[in-house]
């Protein structure tokens, strides 16, 4: 595939960064909840958390970490940097496809503390080891986007055998 336009690509790159920093400050905002949830002695307070952290799970969270992966894909496929050329892309890619399918996978808890919540029947210690989980899967999934965020930022080196082929079949074509 051709690169992109200059515009076309500043335009992808925007969609991708906003996409992927609004996908880690909606997971910082899930963590804050989730302690929240966890150390509020206001039963309102608990209550409002947990309902909050599926409304944002569901509305923001999932569609930001979605747009993220397919604007990565996209904005890959249009840049010299490719899909499959170097490491730190392939890297990235398998850490938002694997933190995209784990927060589908862990929504779930968080639908069920949120219908707990609902129904005020979340009290004190209850489901306690669901409410510590969340908020040790909320501080992992910052890492891991932080991680991202750093491979985007540093680029380490290192081509893939496809990356080092198409280099020099690139090569070989007149300028």
């Amino acid at each position: 595939m051709r690169p992109f336009p200059p515009r076309l690509r500043t335009l992808t790159l925007t969609l991708h960064v906003a996409a992927s920093v609004g996908w880690l400050g909606a997971v910082a905002a899930f963590l804050a909840l989730a302690v929240a949830g966890l150390s509020s002695s206001s039963p309102q307070t608990v209550q409002g958390a947990y309902v909050a952290m599926e409304l944002v799970g569901w509305s923001v969270i999932v569609p930001l970490s979605v747009a993220s992966l397919l604007t990565g894909i996209l904005q890959s496929l249009g840049t010299v940097w490719g899909l499959l050329r170097h490491y730190w892309v392939i890297a990235k890619l398998l850490i938002t496809v694997l933190a995209t399918l784990l927060l589908l996978v862990h929504m779930q808890p968080v639908g069920h503390l949120a219908d707990a919540a609902a129904r005020a029947t979340l009290a004190g210690g209850e489901l306690e080891g669901m409410r510590i989980q969340l908020i040790a899967d909320a501080s992992a999934a910052l890492l891991v986007l932080l991680t991202a965020a750093a491979l985007s930022v540093f680029k380490p080196r290192g081509m893939t055998r496809y990356g080092r082929r198409r280099r020099r079949e690139q090569s070989l074509l007149p300028h």
